[in-house]
Formats: C-alpha cells, sequence, structure tokens
C-alpha cells in the first residue's frame, strides 16, 4: 500500500509502531480479549493474526501462537538477542516472538502489542474479501491498487505454477508456470468485485499477449485468477464489452490457487524508490 494511504497515527502509536516503543503490560485492550474475528495492522491494515490462534499466555500482552502466512516478518532485534516481528507489509513494529515456551502444542508465542493491532469481528470479517490479478510487472499493479478507494493491501506474489514457495529467480527463468500476481485486499462496502476488475482492465494492456510493455515472457501474461464462478462471470461481462468495443483482450481467465508472496524488496516498490510504474498508468475504457 502506497504511505499515503498509512492509517494517521497518534503520538502513542508512533511510538510503539515506528519507533518501536512496548506498551505497558497488562495495559492493552486486546490483552484478555478473546471475541472471534481477525486481528489487522493498525497501520497499513493488511490481516496479521486470526482469534483461532490466540491464546492466553498471562505475560501481559496479547499471545498467539501461529500467524497469517506470509503476514508476518522476523528480524534480530538490535540487541542480538530476541526476534523481532513487524508487519510484512508496512514494516509496523508488532512486538517480538518467542519459541520454546511449550505454552501451546506449536511452541511459539508472538507477544504483540495491542496498540499494533485493529480487531475486526467474525460478523464483519465477510466484508472483507481478496481479488488476484496479473499484469505484467506487479510492480506497477500493486502500486496502483494500492491507490485505489476501498482497498486494504495489495500485495506483489506469483500464482498459477507447479513449484511451492517459488522465488523471483525460479519464476524469472519461466520454468515454474507462475504468472506475477498481486493480492487486493478490500472491503466490500468501498468497493466491488466489479469495481476492481474494471479498474484491472484500465491499468494494463489486456490486448498485449506475450507480456506488458516492454517486460516479455510467462511470467507478465494478462490474467485474473476468479475466487468463485461470481468472479469469473464478472470478469467475463467485461471482457465481453470490451470485445464489444473493438478490444481484442488477450486475458486469461484460470481459477485462484496458492498464492506465495514475492520477497521483501518487490513490495511497495516504487514506494521506496520515490518512483513511479513505467509500463502501468491509468486509462479509463469502460
Amino acid at each position: 500500500m502506497d504511505k499515503q494511504n498509512y492509517k494517521k497515527l497518534s503520538a502513542e502509536e508512533e511510538r510503539v509502531i515506528i519507533h518501536k516503543g512496548t506498551e505497558l503490560p497488562f495495559s492493552g485492550k486486546y490483552n484478555a480479549f478473546y471475541e472471534k474475528g481477525s486481528y489487522l495492522c493498525k497501520r497499513c491494515g493488511a490481516l496479521l493474526y486470526s482469534s483461532d490462534d490466540k491464546f492466553k499466555s498471562s505475560c501481559g500482552w496479547p499471545s498467539f501462537d501461529d500467524e497469517i502466512k506470509g503476514a508476518v516478518r522476523r528480524e534480530i532485534d538490535v540487541d542480538g538477542q530476541r526476534t523481532e516481528i513487524l508487519c510484512a507489509n508496512c514494516g509496523a513494529h508488532l512486538g517480538h516472538v518467542f519459541e520454546g515456551e511449550r505454552l501451546t502444542e506449536k511452541n511459539v508465542r508472538h507477544c504483540v502489542n495491542s496498540i499494533s493491532m485493529t480487531f475486526v469481528p467474525e460478523k464483519i470479517e465477510s466484508k472483507i474479501a481478496k481479488a488476484y490479478f496479473a499484469g505484467g510487472c506487479f510492480w506497477g499493479v500493486e502500486h496502483l491498487f494500492g491507490q485505489k478507494e476501498g482497498v486494504i493491501s495489495a500485495v506483489s506474489g506469483y500464482m498459477g505454477g507447479i513449484k511451492n514457495n517459488p522465488s523471483y529467480q525460479d519464476v524469472s527463468y519461466g520454468k515454474t508456470g507462475h504468472l506475477e500476481v498481486v493480492e487486493v485486499t478490500y472491503n466490500v462496502d468501498n468497493v466491488s468485485y466489479e469495481e476492481l476488475a474494471k479498474f484491472f482492465f484500465e491499468i494494463h494492456d489486456p490486448t498485449q499477449d506475450n507480456g506488458q510493455g516492454p517486460d516479455i515472457g510467462e511470467q507478465y501474461l494478462s490474467a485474473i485468477f476468479f475466487n468463485n464462478e461470481e468472479e469469473k462471470m464478472i470478469a467475463n461481462k467485461l471482457i465481453n464489452i470490451l470485445k464489444s468495443m473493438g478490444y481484442k483482450i488477450v486475458t486469461k481467465l484460470r481459477p485462484a490457487s496458492i498464492f506465495w508472496k514475492a520477497e521483501e524488496y518487490h513490495q511497495d516498490y516504487y514506494a521506496k524508490k520515490n518512483s513511479k510504474p513505467y509500463c502501468h498508468i491509468y486509462k479509463k475504457k469502460f
């Protein structure tokens, strides 16, 4: 997500989330809190933890023995003694992770500051959905989707191939069958799947059959990975509309499979470089 879309933080939130502080034990609102739902990053809104993995550790901070796959990054603390955990999407400080305490069968404890998270009740979770789009180099697709109203997060990754947990080099060699894909997490109350699919067709060239712009290769092909028949139907409808307007659409529709998050240096690429996409621009088509 583009930094300009990060939530504005209070002074105390900045102390913990940006400057790696710690809230007082037993003071956080999620410490003795066990409602069903999901925990999101306070700064960028990315999904971090499920209530199914939360447990009572009596340590004074919310504790989880697992995270949403690919949501949390680990780094050795500056003191060289502890392991810090951060939001993989935006780098927000969450807390620390400990292993070997035998508090649960997984033998892991994510010790997280309440102030670093936002809780979404299970009854509201149905309003949060994911969509998967491939339109050339994922840097540009991610950058533009990250600025789209209603989008919670946009993450670069790989989908559609035969190798588990592929690296960028694996995909670049063109032997795994993966495409560069962006996972778009969005609030269905604020933006519809159809709006996102229209936006996808308007930020890349769906008529180029060998890649996107100067990026040529199988991993750069145009595709929509649908989660269900409704999404497939919507995508087909939009393709037919574009064809009726004279566009020779080559975008493929494929069922969604496992999404493998790309390496950290690919995330928020243009924000880190303070630059703009070189082959992705918005052009109204509908």
